[in-house]
C-alpha cells in the first residue's frame, strides 16, 4: 500500500497565473509526487506525495529549476500592508510609471538623447550595461528555454536582442528598464490581492497562555492540548476555541464573524480563536487548537479558494497559453511585410500575458479576502461566478429564517384570572419539563419577572405534555390530544390560521388559559429579500418540515411561495427539479439538516456558520454570523466582482490589441512598446482594488 503524506512547500517569486502553471508543471513530473495545487495568493504549494519516492529537498530543487525558490520555514514574513499605505503607494505608482513614459517621449525621442548615448559609448560597454541590468530576467528565460517553456519575459528578451541587432544598444537598456519596472508592478499587482489574505493570517495567535501545575506559562499554540486551561487577559487575542468556565470579558470577534460591535463572554460561552477580549479575562476550556479551530479554517478555505477557479478565469487562463505564440506569429508577419526590425522588436515588446492572467485572480482574491474580514466565507471565485447569476432562492425556515427558538406570543385567560397568575401557574407546571414550548413560557415568565412555584408532584406525559399540582391544585398543560375540551374553542382556530403553536390551560379539569407560540422571524429577514429581488433573484421559495399551515401563514407574510411537510430528501429533489429547468440554484440553511440540499444547489449559503463544521464544510459560502442582511451584501459582491473582470478582460483585451497594432505599422517605437506594456497591470490592479473597499 502507497503511502501519501500533503505538506505545505512555500514559493516565493511568483507574479501571476502563468507562474503558478510553471511551478505546477516542475513540481508534477517528479516522481512520486500524487498531486499539486499551487496557489498564487498564499504563496504556496500542496503536494500530496509519497514520502519514500520524494522529500522537500527534491522538490525545492525542481521549483528553482523552474525559476523561482522555496524560502525557509523561519523567514521573516512581509507585513500586511494597510489600506493607506496601499492607495498612497498605488497613487505614487501610478504617476511615476506615466512621469518616466512622458519623459522618455519629450527628452529621449524629442532630443535625439538615445542616438547621442549611442555615439558616445561604445557599443560593446553598451551590451555590458544591458546583459547587467537585465541579468534576472535573461536568466529565467534561460531556465525556461533549456525546459521548453516560453514566459513573458521571452518576448520581450528576443525584443531586446533585436535591438542590439540593429546597433541600439540604449534602445536595448531601456528595454531593461521597464522589463524591470514592469516586473514591479507585477509584483506589486499580486501582493495587492495577497494582502487581504495576509492580514487574515496575521490576526492568528502564535502563543497562548496556559494553566500547568498551578502555575501560568505561555506556550506556542501548537502545544496548547485539549481540556488546557487558557487565560486570556484584557488586550489579548483568544488562541483556542473552547468554553468559558470562568472570567467575564467584552470580547471582539469581528475577525470571524465581521461582527462590528463587541460580545459580552461569560461562563458557559463558546468562544472563538483570534476573538479579542477588550474588556476582563477569562479562563476558557480548549476544545480545538491551530488549523483545527474556527478561525484555522476559515484561513484555509479563503487560501485554497483560489484552487476553485471561475469558468471566466479558466477561459483567460487558456487563452494566455496559447498568448505568447500567437504574438510570435504576428512577430514574424510583421518583419516579413516591413522588413525592419525595429517594428519586429516593438511588437514582441508591448506584448505581455500577465495582464490577461491576472485580470481574473486579482479581482476573485480581493473579494474572497475582503468578504471574510466582514464574516463572508466565499470558498472560490467560481461561485461568485455562479451566484451573480443565480436566479432562483429557496430558503430552509427554522434557524435560517426564524430564529429557531419558539417564543410565547399570546397569553389568555378564559376565566378572568390575570395575565401574571396564569402565567405563573404554566410556568410552574412547566417548571421541570425541557420541551421547547415550556422553555419558552418559563422564558416569559422570567422577562415579566413573575416569581414560580414548586410543584408538589410533576409528571411529563411524552405526546401531550405535562400535569403537576401547585398548592393542592391539579395543573394541566398541552396539546389538544392531552386537553380534549380544547377542540370546540373558537379563538383556538383563529390562532392556528396564523401558524402558531398552541398549549391549552386546565385546573382542576376546568379550561382556564391558551398560551401561543411561534417562532420568531428574524426581524431584518423582509428588508432582506426586498433587496435580494431587487438584485436580480426572480423566484424566492420556503422549504420546511413545518405543517402547511404554520408553512402558509410565514410564506404569505413575506410575499413568496412554499412547499411544507418537507423532509431533507425532499428539499433535494426540488434543487433538483429547479436545475433540471436551467435555473442557477442558491440554498440557504443552517447546515445541519439542509447539508445535503446545501451541497446539491448550484450555490449552498450556510446561516451563522461560526463553529459549525457541517455549515463549513456542506455549503460553498459560509456566514460567519446570523444576520440576513449578509445575503444582499454577498449576492453584491459576487455582482460587483464579476463586473470588474469583465471589465479588466475587455480593457486588456482592447490595450493589447491596439499596442500590437501601433507597434506592427511603425507607429510605436521599441521604447516606448517597453514602457507602455506595463500599464495594463497598473489598470487591472486599480480596478480590483476597488473590492476592497465594500460599499
Amino acid at each position: 500500500m502507497t503511502n501519501s503524506q500533503t505538506l505545505e512547500i512555500p514559493i516565493s517569486g511568483m507574479d501571476c497565473a502563468e507562474c503558478t502553471m510553471h511551478v505546477q508543471h516542475a513540481i508534477e513530473k517528479l516522481p512520486g509526487v500524487q498531486s499539486v495545487s499551487v496557489f498564487l495568493g498564499s504563496e504556496k504549494a500542496v503536494v500530496k506525495l509519497d514520502p519514500a519516492q520524494v522529500d522537500v529537498q527534491t522538490i525545492r530543487a525542481a521549483v528553482q529549476g523552474a525559476g523561482y525558490d522555496v524560502p525557509a520555514s523561519d523567514s521573516p514574513k512581509v507585513d500586511p500592508v494597510s489600506m493607506g499605505s496601499f492607495n498612497r503607494r498605488l497613487t505614487i505608482l501610478l504617476v511615476g510609471v506615466f512621469a518616466i513614459i512622458l519623459g522618455v517621449v519629450i527628452f529621449g525621442e524629442g532630443l535625439g538623447l538615445f542616438d547621442f548615448l549611442n555615439d558616445l559609448i561604445p557599443f560593446p560597454l553598451g551590451i555590458v550595461f544591458v546583459m547587467a541590468g537585465g541579468y534576472p530576467v535573461f536568466m529565467n528565460v534561460i531556465r525556461a528555454a533549456l525546459k521548453r517553456q516560453v514566459i513573458s519575459h521571452t518576448l520581450m528578451t528576443i525584443g531586446v536582442l533585436a535591438a542590439l541587432f540593429v546597433g541600439q544598444w540604449v534602445t536595448a537598456a531601456l528595454v531593461v528598464v521597464f522589463m524591470r519596472i514592469g516586473d514591479y508592478v507585477e509584483n506589486f499587482t499580486t501582493e495587492s490581492a495577497r494582502r487581504a489574505v495576509k492580514e487574515l493570517t496575521s490576526l492568528a495567535p502564535q502563543t497562548a497562555r496556559v494553566e500547568r501545575d498551578g502555575m501560568e506559562m505561555e506556550v506556542p499554540v501548537t502545544e496548547v492540548k485539549p481540556g488546557e486551561i487558557v487565560v486570556v487577559r484584557p488586550g489579548e487575542r483568544i488562541a483556542v476555541d473552547g468554553k468559558v468556565i470562568s472570567g467575564h470579558a467584552t470580547i471582539d470577534q469581528s475577525a470571524i464573524t465581521g461582527e462590528s460591535m463587541p460580545v459580552e463572554a461569560a461562563s458557559g460561552m463558546h468562544v472563538y480563536a483570534a476573538a479579542t477580549a477588550r474588556l476582563g479575562s477569562l479562563r476558557i476550556r480548549a476544545e480545538r487548537i491551530g488549523v483545527d479551530t474556527t478561525f484555522g479554517r476559515v484561513i484555509k478555505m479563503v487560501e485554497e479558494a483560489e484552487a476553485r477557479r471561475a469558468d471566466v478565469q479558466q477561459i483567460a487562463d487558456k487563452f494566455s497559453a496559447w498568448y505568447l505564440p500567437v504574438v510570435a506569429v504576428i512577430a514574424a508577419l510583421t518583419f516579413l511585410f516591413t522588413r525592419n526590425p525595429l517594428s519586429t522588436a516593438a511588437v514582441l515588446l508591448v506584448a505581455c500575458s500577465c495582464s490577461f492572467a491576472l485580470a481574473t485572480p486579482v479581482a476573485m482574491l480581493a473579494s474572497v479576502g475582503a468578504g471574510a474580514k466582514r464574516g463572508l466565507l466565499i470558498k472560490g471565485g467560481k461561485y461568485l461566478e455562479l451566484l451573480a447569476r443565480a436566479d432562483v432562492l429557496l430558503v430552509d425556515k427554522t434557524g435560517t429564517l426564524t430564529l429557531g427558538q419558539p417564543r410565547v406570543t399570546d397569553v389568555i385567560s378564559l376565566n378572568g384570572l390575570p395575565r401574571s397568575d396564569l402565567l405563573r401557574l404554566a410556568a410552574s407546571a412547566e417548571r421541570y419539563s425541557e420541551h421547547p414550548l415550556a422553555e419558552a413560557v418559563r422564558a416569559l415568565a422570567h422577562e415579566e419577572n413573575v416569581a414560580l412555584l414548586e410543584p408538589e408532584k410533576f409528571e411529563a406525559i411524552p405526546g401531550y405534555g405535562v400535569q403537576a399540582i401547585i398548592n393542592s391544585q391539579t395543573i394541566r398543560i398541552g396539546n389538544r390530544r392531552m386537553i380534549s375540551s380544547a377542540s370546540s374553542l373558537p379563538i383556538a382556530a383563529d390562532l392556528e390560521s396564523q401558524g402558531k403553536t398552541l398549549l391549552f390551560m386546565e385546573q382542576n379539569r376546568e379550561l382556564i388559559g391558551v398560551f401561543a407560540a411561534a417562532d420568531t422571524l428574524r426581524p431584518e429577514v423582509p428588508a432582506a429579500l426586498a433587496e435580494v429581488r431587487s438584485l436580480g433573484i426572480r423566484h424566492i421559495e420556503l422549504l420546511t418540515g413545518d405543517n402547511e399551515r404554520t408553512a402558509s401563514a410565514l410564506a404569505e407574510k413575506l410575499g413568496v411561495s412554499h412547499r411544507a411537510n418537507l423532509l431533507p430528501e425532499h428539499k433535494i429533489d426540488v434543487v433538483r427539479d429547479f436545475q433540471a429547468k436551467g435555473h442557477t440554484v442558491v440554498m440557504i440553511g443552517d447546515g445541519v439538516n439542509d447539508a445535503p440540499a446545501l451541497a446539491q444547489a448550484d450555490i449552498g449559503i450556510a446561516m451563522g456558520a461560526a463553529g459549525t463544521d457541517v455549515a463549513i464544510e456542506a455549503a460553498h459560502i459560509a456566514l460567519m454570523r446570523e444576520d440576513w442582511s449578509l445575503v444582499p451584501d454577498v449576492l453584491k459582491i459576487a455582482k460587483r466582482t464579476m463586473k470588474v473582470v469583465k471589465m479588466n478582460l475587455a480593457f486588456t483585451t482592447i490595450y493589447n490589441l491596439a499596442g500590437l497594432s501601433l507597434a506592427a505599422i511603425g507607429i510605436l517605437p521599441p521604447v516606448l512598446a517597453a514602457a507602455a506594456q506595463s500599464l495594463p497591470d497598473i489598470g487591472i490592479m486599480g480596478n480590483s482594488a476597488r473590492l476592497l473597499r465594500h460599499k
